[in-house]
C-alpha cells in the first residue's frame, strides 16, 4: 500500500495543511486539503473519499473539488463515504444550496458530481482490492477511524481525530495493525484541553499503545497543532518509540 500525505496538520497555518491521505492516487481519507495542493491531473484521479468526521478541517476541500469537476469539464464522479451522522451533516450543512451548491444533484439529480454513501461501524467496504472498515473512535462529534487491509493481510489504521479510545482497539480485535496513523494534537502540558476536545498528547499516545498486543511497525503522527509542533516532537522523542514519525505534507507511507 502506498499512501501520500496531502496534509496532516491540526490547523491551517502557513506551510501546514489540514488532513488528507491519498491511497494509490484514487482513494482519499479526509479532505482538509485537496484542491490547494493537488494539480488538475491528480484531482481527476480521485474516485472515493472516506471522511472520519464532519469538522471543517476534514471536509473543506470537497466543495472546491466538486466545483473543479464541473468547471473543468471532468466527466468522472466522486463517492463520499462515512457513517450516517457525518453524511447527514455534510448534506444538511454544506451541500444545502445555501452554504454551497448541492453537487449531489448537479448537473442532474440522476448524475450528481457527488454521491453520498452511508457506512456502518464494523462493516467493511471492498474497493480497488482493499477492505475498508469504519470503527468508532472517541471524538467530540460522531467519528470513524478506518482499518484498511489488502490481500496480503497488511493493515493501516487511520484514527482521524481521537482522544483516548481503548474501546476501538478492543473492537478491532485480532487484526494486526502494521501502520498506525494517529492523532497527537497537543503537547503534554495541554492534556486537559486535549481530552476536552477529543485529541491526544504524547503521554496519552503512550497509554493508547499499551492496549496493543503487537506495536505497529510504523506509527505515524498526524494533526499536531503547528504552534506547538516543536514541543510535541520533543516530547514524542523522549518516549523512545521505535519507527515513530511526525508526518508532513509530501511524505509517502509504504506498508
Amino acid at each position: 500500500m502506498r499512501v501520500k500525505v496531502i496534509g496532516s496538520s491540526g490547523a491551517e497555518f502557513p506551510g501546514h495543511n489540514p488532513p488528507a491521505f491519498l491511497l494509490d492516487n484514487v482513494i482519499l481519507f479526509d479532505a482538509g486539503s485537496i484542491t490547494n495542493i493537488l494539480d488538475d491531473k491528480a484531482q481527476r484521479k480521485i474516485r472515493h473519499i472516506f471522511i472520519t468526521h464532519a469538522h471543517l478541517d476534514h471536509i473543506k476541500s470537497i466543495p472546491f473539488l466538486a466545483d473543479n469537476i464541473i468547471v473543468g469539464g471532468m466527466d468522472h464522479r466522486v463517492t463520499v463515504l462515512s457513517i450516517p451522522p457525518v453524511i447527514q451533516t455534510i448534506k444538511s450543512h454544506l451541500f444545502n444550496s445555501a452554504m454551497w451548491p448541492d453537487f449531489t444533484v448537479i448537473p442532474h439529480p440522476d448524475n450528481g458530481v457527488l454521491k453520498l454513501v452511508k457506512l456502518k461501524y464494523g462493516m467493511p467496504v471492498n474497493l480497488n482490492g482493499y477492505s475498508i472498515t469504519p470503527f468508532r473512535v472517541n471524538h467530540t462529534v460522531p467519528s470513524a477511524g478506518y482499518l484498511i487491509g489488502n490481500a496480503k493481510k497488511r493493515h493501516i489504521f487511520y484514527t482521524g481525530d481521537t482522544g483516548p479510545t481503548a474501546a476501538t482497539w478492543r473492537k478491532i480485535g485480532d487484526a494486526e495493525i502494521n501502520c498506525l496513523i494517529i492523532d497527537v494534537s497537543f503537547p503534554n502540558g495541554m492534556e486537559a484541553l486535549a481530552i476536552q476536545t477529543g485529541h491526544l498528547t504524547p503521554n496519552l499516545l503512550k497509554e493508547e499503545l499499551e492496549h496493543f498486543r503487537h506495536i505497529p511497525e510504523q506509527i505515524c503522527i498526524t494533526h499536531p497543532k503547528p504552534q506547538h509542533l516543536k514541543t510535541i516532537k520533543n516530547e514524542l522523542s523522549r518516549l523512545h518509540i521505535k519507527n515513530l514519525i511526525v508526518l508532513k505534507q509530501g511524505d509517502i507511507i509504504r506498508v
